[in-house]
C-alpha cells in the first residue's frame, strides 16, 4: 500500500489556482511553479515534518524537475526538497546562460548543483540535482521524466503543457519520492494516476448483482399479483357479456398474450393513473402484465423504497439514441426497421464472419388504428431470410406481401414495440461487407513503423455516417505523426488508440487514407475497430404503405430506418 506524503504548499498552474495547498498525489513534499503569476505568491519557506530516522539521514540528491523554456520560462516546475521561491526563480533563470558556453552536453555544473536535461523541440525538461548524485542514475530519470510527457500532450508546445500541467505534476510525483527515483516504469505511473480500484470494481459488481436480484424478486412479486388479480376475476366478475370480456375472448387474448413479442422501452415511471376501460370488446390486453408491474413500483416507492431502472448501457447506445425517430415527427402508427451488423476481416484480406439481423416493429399510439396490414417492399437480391411472427397472417405476406393478424377482426396491441417481421443474412462473400479496410504498416529505419491505412466503400447505394476507425497504437512513444489523412484524426494516449473520424462516406468519397509514423511493431496496430450508422436498410427491406382491414384504405403512418454496427473489426 502506497503512503500517501504530508501535506505540504504546492505552487499551481496559473490557469487553475496562483497557491494552493494539497497533498501531492501520494507522493513527498514538493512545491509546484508555473511561469505565471509568480508575483502574487509570498515568499515563504515551508518546514519538512519529521520523518523517520531512516530518511532525515539520507541526503536529497533531487532538487526539482522542471518544463522551461529554450529562454529559461519555467512552464511546470516541482520541488522535492525544502526551497523558497527566490532560489527555485533563480537557478531556473541561471540555466539558459549556462547553455552558452559551448559545451557539447547534456548536463552542467555550477558550484552547489548539476543541471542534467533534454530537448523537446522547443522546451527543455530539465532536472537540478546536487553535485553529489549519481550522473547515470539522473540521466535514466531524466530519460523517464521525457517519455511521461508524450503521455499527457499530443504537441511539445508552451499552451499543451499548461492545459495539462495538473496530470504532468502527479506523474512527477511518482517517479521522485523525497527526492529520490521511485522503482517505476511507464505503465505502473499510467495506472496509478488513473487511480484505478480493484475494490471499487468489486463494490460496482456486488451492487448491480444486489439490483438484479432485487429487479427479479419485484418481477416475480408483480406476476404474482396479476395472477392473483386474473383468479378473483375468474370467480367474481365473469359477468360482462359474452361478447365482451368474456371466457372465450379472455382465453383467446392470454394465448396471443404469451406468443406476442414485446420490445417495451425504457421510460421514466410515472404515477399509476385510473385507465378508462377500453372501448373495443375485442381488443387484446397485453399491457396487463406492465399496469401490474408499475403498480407494485409505486407501492414500493410509497413505502419509501429507492427503485432505479438501470439498463446495461451496450457500446451501441449512442448510434441507438441518434436514430430514434423525434416525437413531433411520429404519427398514430409508427414503424421501425432496424439492423444490426457484425463483421470480421483479416488483416490479409478474406472475410471471417458477416451477420446481420434485422427486426421490423410496430407501435400503435391510437386505438383506432388497431386493425391494420402493412405493405412490405422486399427488395433483397443478397439472400436474406425471412420470417413473421405467429400471430401474422403467413399466407397473406407470401402471396400480397403485407402483413396483418391471422384474425382480421383482432387488432394489434396498443402502445407497446410490437416485432412483426425479422430476418437475417450470413455469407462468406468478401464484397458484401460495406467498407473494407487495408492496413499496411511497414518498418522504418528509425525502430518503428510507417502505418498506411485506407479505406474503399463496396455498397455504392449506401450512406455512412459517423464513421469513426480505431487503430490501436503502443503506449509510452509518444503521438503519431501524421503526415496525410483524409477526415480528422484524434489520439487518445489514455487508451492507446489513434482515432480516425469522418462525418459521411459515400460516392463523393469512396475511398481515403490516412498515413503515420510511431515507434512500434506491425502486430501492435490490430485489431481496428470501426463504428457507423446508415438511414439505409442494408437488406434493402421497406415499408411501402399502411392499409385498414375494414376499408382498404390507405393509413397515415410515420418510420425510420437505421443500421447499426454490433461489431466492425480487422483481425
Amino acid at each position: 500500500m502506497r503512503k500517501k506524503s504530508p501535506q505540504l504548499k504546492n505552487i499551481l498552474p496559473p490557469r487553475a489556482l496562483s497557491v494552493s495547498n494539497s497533498t501531492s498525489h501520494g507522493r513527498g513534499p514538493s512545491h509546484r511553479l508555473c511561469s505565471e503569476n509568480l508575483d502574487k505568491i509570498p515568499q515563504k519557506t515551508v518546514k519538512l515534518p519529521l520523518y523517520s530516522k531512516s530518511i532525515q539521514n539520507k541526503k536529497m540528491v533531487l532538487l526539482a524537475a522542471a518544463i522551461c523554456t529554450k529562454s529559461g520560462k519555467a512552464l511546470v516546475s516541482r520541488q522535492f526538497v525544502e526551497m523558497t521561491r527566490s532560489r527555485i526563480e533563480g537557478l531556473l533563470a541561471a540555466f539558459p546562460k549556462l547553455m552558452n558556453t559551448g559545451k557539447q552536453h547534456t548536463f552542467v555544473e555550477t558550484e552547489s548543483v548539476r543541471y542534467v536535461y533534454q530537448p523537446l523541440e522547443k522546451l527543455y525538461m530539465l532536472l537540478i540535482t546536487t553535485k553529489t548524485s549519481n550522473i547515470l542514475e539522473d540521466l535514466e530519470t531524466l530519460r523517464l521524466f521525457s517519455r511521461v510527457i508524450p503521455e499527457y500532450c499530443r504537441a511539445m508546445e508552451e499552451s499543451e503543457i499548461l492545459d495539462h500541467s495538473f496530470e504532468l505534476i502527479f506523474a512527477f510525483d511518482e517517479i521522485v519520492a523525497l527526492g529520490y527515483r521511485e522503482s517505476v516504469n511507464l505503465a505502473q505511473i499510467r495506472t496509478f494516476t488513473e487511480m484505478d480500484s480493484h475494490e471499487e470494481k468489486v463494490y460496482q459488481a456486488v451492487r448491480e448483482s444486489q439490483e438484479k436480484e432485487a429487479k427479479q424478486k419485484m418481477q416475480q412479486r408483480a406476476r404474482e399479483l396479476a395472477k392473483q388479480r386474473q383468479e378473483a376475476m375468474r370467480s367474481g366478475k365473469r359477468g360482462y357479456g359474452s361478447g365482451g370480456y368474456g371466457s372465450s375472448s379472455s382465453s383467446g387474448m392470454s394465448s396471443m398474450s404469451s406468443s406476442m413479442t414485446i420490445v417495451t422501452p425504457e421510460k421514466p415511471i410515472e404515477p399509476s393513473k385510473p385507465i378508462k376501460p377500453s372501448g373495443t370488446g375485442k381488443a387484446m390486453k397485453l399491457g396487463k402484465s406492465t399496469k401490474s408491474t408499475d403498480i407494485f413500483v409505486d407501492k414500493l416507492r410509497l413505502e419509501g423504497e429507492e427503485v432505479t431502472s438501470n439498463a446495461p448501457k451496450s457500446r451501441q447506445s449512442s448510434n441507438v439514441a441518434k436514430t430514434i425517430t423525434p416525437a413531433s415527427k411520429t404519427e398514430g402508427i409508427h414503424i421501425r426497421v432496424e439492423e444490426k451488423m457484425t463483421v470480421s476481416t483479416g488483416r490479409d484480406g478474406g472475410l471471417q464472419t458477416f451477420d446481420v439481423h434485422g427486426m421490423m416493429t410496430l407501435r400503435i399510439s391510437d386505438q383506432k388504428y388497431g386493425k391494420i396490414k402493412i405493405g412490405v417492399a422486399n427488395n433483397d437480391d443478397k439472400g436474406a431470410q425471412l420470417q413473421t411472427h405467429p400471430n401474422v397472417d403467413k399466407k397473406l405476406f407470401a402471396s400480397q406481401s403485407y402483413i396483418g393478424m391471422k384474425i382480421p377482426d383482432r387488432p394489434f396491441p396498443v402502445n407497446n414495440d410490437v416485432g412483426v417481421l425479422k430476418w437475417r443474412l450470413q455469407s462468406s462473400d468478401e464484397t458484401l461487407i460495406p467498407l473494407l479496410i487495408n492496413c499496411w504498416p511497414s518498418p522504418n529505419n528509425e525502430g518503428g513503423c510507417d502505418v498506411n491505412i485506407e479505406y474503399e466503400l463496396l455498397q455504392e447505394d449506401m450512406e455512412l455516417q459517423d464513421v469513426v476507425i480505431n487503430i490501436p497504437v503502443p503506449s509510452g512513444v509518444g503521438a503519431p505523426k501524421v503526415s496525410e489523412v483524409d477526415g480528422n484524426y484524434k489520439h487518445d494516449s489514455r487508451h492507446n488508440m489513434l482515432e480516425w473520424s469522418l462525418p459521411v462516406i459515400d460516392t463523393s468519397n469512396k475511398t481515403g487514407s490516412m498515413e503515420f509514423a510511431i515507434a512500434g511493431q506491425p502486430d501492435d496496430f490490430f485489431p481496428i475497430t470501426v463504428s457507423f450508422i446508415s438511414r439505409k436498410s442494408y437488406c434493402d427491406i421497406q415499408v411501402e404503405d399502411v392499409l385498414a382491414v375494414e376499408s382498404d384504405q390507405p393509413v397515415k403512418f410515420s418510420s425510420d430506418v437505421a443500421l447499426l454496427v454490433d461489431k466492425y473489426e480487422v483481425v
